[in-house]
């Protein structure tokens, strides 16, 4: 049951972008039952993501406000 654990816990971290130092550090502080720690390596990493999801909006809408642009002027 712990093994079945620890791989379905290793592949939520693949899935949410975690690379293969942060699942180990994390892996250690999950089996010196860190909570803490886990906590931190994960608000780490979400606040990491949020950034370049706000990144990626200022992009677009650097994009849509040229797009708005060309429209305008093709009306």
């Amino acid at each position: 049951m712990e093994q079945d654990t620890r791989k379905h816990l290793i592949q939520n971290l693949k899935d949410a972008g975690c690379g293969e130092e942060m699942i180990r550090d994390f892996m250690e502080y999950f089996d010196e039952d860190n909570i803490e720690r886990q906590i931190a390596l994960l608000e780490l990493h979400r606040d990491g993501l949020l950034n370049n999801v706000h990144s990626e909006e200022r992009k677009i809408s650097c994009l849509d406000y040229l797009l708005y642009q060309l429209r305008k002027n093709t009306a």
